[in-house]
């Protein structure tokens, strides 16, 4: 016999409807001859062996965020390719599993500047998406700023100094060359220029936080899924 669709074939084993079928599929709660295939057009021959999972779920596959600890030196359009299976964290708390239809149809959505790192979002949201768009200028941000030995004499007249180049958000040393800055509408390269017109020199940017949601441990070049419980 001709191979036959797999959501076509597991309709008729399970007596369900083809949709429900095929939702069963995209979750990745089906595996045919052991192997997990998330494909419902996949064709499928008729001696194949087809396994639902007990815990699985028709309900329609979430589309998927994850938060990347991008590596300094790459560029923005190099940044959804590093989104892969083998670099997720160990440290992904989130009870999201992993589905290949989550490597599809990525999207930047809050970069940052080549030469610096730190928390950048991915996602195949359109909701999520929209919205670090539309506010990721009006919410808190995080930075640690990086400078090299020497320079100005670090009083406090150089900490307002530095506060008023940056548009007025907090700003605390968190050691001898390490700024801390948080505030609304901070960018990587406008703290750079702040920092810069302060009579420092900058060695490094990284962001920490997008408003309630924090970089943590997270390795450079590694990522986690965006939790459902997490909120920009």
């Amino acid at each position: 016999m001709e191979p036959t669709r797999l959501d076509k074939r597991l309709s008729a084993l399970l007596g369900i409807p083809r949709g429900e079928a095929r939702r069963y599929i995209e979750g990745g709660w089906v595996s045919v001859d052991g192997e997990v295939v998330e494909q419902p057009q996949r064709p499928v021959d008729e001696s194949a062996s087809i396994v639902v999972a007990e815990q699985a779920s028709d309900s329609k596959a979430e589309r998927a965020s994850m938060l990347l600890h991008k590596p300094a030196g790459v560029p923005a359009d190099a940044l959804c390719a590093l989104i892969r299976t083998e670099t997720r964290s160990e440290l992904d708390a989130s009870d999201i599993r992993p589905l290949q239809r989550h490597f599809h149809g990525l999207q930047l959505a809050s970069s940052l500047p080549a030469d610096d790192n730190g928390l950048v979002v991915v996602s195949q949201d359109p909701a999520v998406l929209a919205h670090l768009q539309r506010n990721l200028g009006r919410t808190e941000q995080e930075y640690l700023v990086e400078v090299a030995e020497g320079g100005p004499e670090r009083g406090p007249w150089l900490m307002a100094r530095l506060q008023h180049e940056a548009g007025g958000p907090k700003v605390s040393w968190q050691s001898e060359q390490r700024l801390r800055f948080a505030g609304k509408g901070l960018t990587a390269k406008g703290l750079r220029t702040a920092v810069t017109a302060a009579g420092l020199q900058v060695v490094a940017v990284r962001r920490l936080r997008i408003g309630r949601v924090a970089l943590g441990p997270l390795a450079v070049g590694q990522w986690r899924y965006l939790g459902s419980d997490e909120r920009f």
